[in-house]
């Protein structure tokens, strides 16, 4: 059986298959009309589907009153607890005739289902087993609910009887209620819940499913869910791209939404040479996307981030991985129709360099990295100010800053510094070499050989050192910057400009970022960084 969704656009529909026993994920971000999305499936499909909304209330109560099992499932399916009950229904009483944003308090009509069954289905193995007709008892749905519930929570087991649901420590006699369960552990005995008492050949929808449930056991939560109704197909809308990533299925973006209502949704590529987390980003976002140097850390995302706010920020690493990005991007026309740019550290880059980079759409910082920033005379300027420090107290405290940047380069750290900058040389010149003429292997070694010895690893060596006792000779903090990479400049900054450990300082400075608490601040760091339009 197939479930055809028609998810209607600005001009026409797009039309969603998702098979029995398969999943599909539609990723959006805030805005983006996921939760109307969901509902709008669930009106379309009526009694194929049941959705369970992000919006939801996780109070769980084992003395809820025992009803019949086809009460309890009506009230469940259409939130109305009374045998007249339809599908009709559900919009006004399930919803209360607002399905996007109404709170979902269904736990006690699932309780009620799952106690019901329970009886029937005891009741019905009771018989069976007194008749002879069978000599195992059938498992009840509360009993694999248990069973998958304590897999995923191995430190905690269930304890359900006729009429009550009791918790304990795995190897504890003790017991308590389950309504003083944690929101971890209701969130997944709910989903559990739902899923199994879900009819038979049913869509199931799953908005944010990753809401109050660990990370660490996600996945296997989902995959136990999929394993045990393997008769249904599962619909999860979400913002949190991890989430996506980690399931398999076919994956959709929510790239645009109008309230009339309409959607623009497009699947997540397999072959556009970036990883499916990064095309889900790009695909998800309403903003021009702007590769960065580094990886994922606080300070270099917030930094990037309040400075370019027009611009959704990616770290990709390495520089040559963000210049691989932005020349990916640009030639996959067909990924989205935002357009991208780059940013990398300087890497004392030729003038010839710096142009061929910005051809394309690729920018160099000023400094060697971008930690650098923060240690920028001007910056230290106005970080002095913005703690109350002016007139000569501020010029001495800032040249007692400057004094002890240039100072703290002893011999060792210089030796480090040129090590790496030559190792950055060296890896740029491998990465240029170009052996596509080589007709047989003893031709590719020599050409190899070629190009590696004519590597003056010497003269790299030279220049970085000359650069650099110049910048200390002159007393130039800025021109030292450009090419001198050392993480142990910021813990000067911190005790300097800040009078606090190094931790406490980044800290403050991801808070006055995310939150423009420092304007003077972060004028001064845009100044510094290179302007990128976005047209």
């Amino acid at each position: 059986m197939a479930f055809k969704i028609n998810i209607p656009k600005q001009s026409g529909t797009e039309e969603l298959c998702i098979e029995e026993g398969t999943s599909v994920v539609i990723v959006g971000a805030n805005g983006a009309g996921k939760t109307r999305l969901a509902s709008y499936i669930e009106e379309q499909l009526g009694e194929a589907t049941h959705r369970i909304a992000a919006h939801r209330a996780l109070s769980l109560n084992p003395a809820v009153a025992k009803v019949s099992e086809r009460e309890a499932k009506i009230a469940l399916k259409t939130g109305w607890n009374h045998k007249k009950a339809t599908i009709a229904h559900r919009k006004g009483s399930r919803w209360g005739d607002n399905a996007p944003v109404a709170l979902l308090n269904d736990f006690d009509f699932l309780l009620q289902t799952l106690f019901a069954e329970q009886t029937n289905t005891s009741l019905k193995t009771h018989k069976s087993v007194r008749l002879g007709e069978i000599k195992e008892a059938t498992e009840t749905k509360f009993e694999t609910l248990t069973k998958v519930w304590q897999s995923l929570l191995p430190h905690r087991e269930l304890h359900i009887s006729g009429d009550d649901i009791l918790v304990s420590i795995t190897g504890s006699e003790s017991r308590y209620s389950a309504t003083d369960m944690s929101d971890g552990e209701r969130a997944v005995f709910y989903m559990l819940g739902q899923s199994l008492v879900a009819e038979p050949n049913s869509l199931l929808i799953f908005d944010e499913p990753e809401l109050h449930v660990h990370k660490s056991i996600m996945s296997k939560l989902w995959d136990e869910l999929e394993s045990i109704r393997p008769d249904c197909a599962f619909l999860f809308i979400t913002h949190d791209i991890e989430f996506a990533c980690s399931r398999i299925a076919n994956k959709f973006v929510i790239s645009k939404f109008e309230p009339t209502p309409s959607w623009e949704i497009k699947p997540v590529p397999n072959d556009s040479g970036f990883d499916e987390n990064t095309v889900t980003l790009i695909l998800g976002s309403r903003k021009p996307i702007l590769f960065v140097e580094g990886h994922d850390t606080s300070l270099d995302i917030a930094t990037f981030r309040c400075c370019y706010p027009e611009w959704t920020v990616i770290p990709r690493g390495s520089c040559e991985q963000v210049i691989h990005s932005v020349v990916t991007m640009r030639q996959n026309t067909s990924l989205t129709r935002v357009t991208c740019a780059g940013i990398v550290d300087a890497d004392d880059y030729s003038e010839r360099d710096i142009e061929y980079l910005e051809n394309l759409e690729v920018r160099t910082l000023p400094l060697s990295e971008i930690e650098n920033i923060f240690i920028h005379p001007h910056v230290a300027r106005a970080i002095l100010e913005h703690e109350g420090f002016s007139g000569a107290e501020l010029e001495t405290k800032l040249q007692g800053f400057i004094n002890a940047v240039i100072s703290s380069v002893n011999e060792t750290q210089l030796e480090q510094a040129i090590i790496r900058f030559c190792r950055r040389r060296i890896d740029r010149a491998l990465k240029k070499i170009d052996l596509s003429a080589s007709g047989s292997v003893s031709e590719l070694r020599e050409s190899l050989d070629k190009e590696v010895s004519e590597l003056n690893i010497e003269a790299f060596e030279s220049y970085a050192r000359d650069k650099i006792q110049i910048a200390i000779t002159e007393s130039d903090l800025v021109k030292l910057l450009t090419i001198y990479d050392n993480k142990g400049l910021m813990a000067i900054a911190s005790s300097h400009l800040k009078n606090t450990r190094l931790g406490e300082f980044e800290h403050w400075l991801i808070r006055i970022l995310n939150n423009q608490q420092a304007p003077k601040v972060i004028l001064e760091i845009k100044n510094i960084l290179p302007v990128i339009p976005t047209g």
